[in-house]
């Protein structure tokens, strides 16, 4: 056990970016299960990771501004796509987008093939590193949070059709998935909406929120504890509370009949 490393200082900002990746990622989560496109997050996020990657291979300075244009367009690109395809095809939604997300990770794999330190690149794509984040990331991370929190409680996002859903979805992904990584992004969005699916209302975000802060308090305990990888720890810790929370929460059919939908 590596008992020096249990520092808030190290743990503190991590949790503060869990939290406000949960922030979004939770009611974004409930909708992509409601509208039965469970891997959209894995798609935008790799999309994402591709337009970082694409400008890391131009040369442009890691963590600039640059960068953060090449996700969010990257992202935003992949947004447009998919609001097409589900005019165009909507029944083949899911599998198109599981399609875009093998191409995107395919075209990071030839983009990275020439960089002898790719491999170290793709590890930091897809487990992120969360011990790592700064204030200017978390003050970044916060204020678009606010403002994209703000669309969705507001009802600004139905106001866009299709592609306000798609378009708010690609910022907050394409914001969360170079601090957490891709595979955290879609444990964040998919394991508290999938643990609270029974649950309705207020009721359910509730639930869902405190699962995943749960699930990221633990995890980053025990990554310190045991010197393991956190973003790896982070998904299993929430996938446990998740289980947990699913099995003591579960409700009676008169709950379910008296909540509101």
């Amino acid at each position: 056990m590596n008992w020096s490393a249990f520092d808030w200082g190290i743990l503190g900002p991590a949790l503060i970016a869990g939290l406000l990746v949960l922030a979004t990622h939770v009611p974004l989560g409930m909708q992509v299960l409601d509208r039965g496109i469970v891997f959209i997050d894995l798609a935008i996020a790799q999309i994402a990771g591709l337009g970082v990657i694409a400008a890391d291979t131009f040369g442009l300075p890691e963590g600039g501004i640059a960068v953060q244009v090449a996700a969010v367009c990257a992202a935003l690109l992949g947004a447009w796509l998919l609001t097409w395809t589900e005019k165009r095809a909507p029944q083949q939604q899911e599998a198109l987008i599981g399609v875009m997300f093998i191409l995107a990770a395919c075209a990071g794999i030839l983009l990275l093939s020439g960089n002898p330190h790719g491999g170290e690149h793709l590890k930091d794509l897809l487990v992120g590193q969360i011990l790592w984040v700064d204030k200017t990331q978390l003050l970044w991370l916060g204020g678009l949070s606010a403002v994209l929190l703000a669309a969705l409680w507001l009802g600004w996002v139905g106001r866009l059709g299709r592609f306000g859903f798609y378009g708010v979805f690609a910022l907050a992904v394409t914001a969360s998935v170079q601090l957490v990584g891709v595979y955290l992004v879609f444990s964040s969005l998919i394991i508290p909406a999938l643990a609270t699916r029974a649950q309705r209302g207020r009721r359910r975000y509730g639930i869902a929120y405190g699962l995943g802060v749960a699930g990221y308090a633990l995890g980053l305990a025990l990554s310190a504890l045991f010197d393991l990888p956190s973003g790896a720890v982070i998904v299993w810790t929430l996938a446990a509370c998740a289980i947990a929370g699913a099995l003591a929460f579960r409700p009676n059919a008169r709950e379910l009949e008296a909540a509101p939908n």
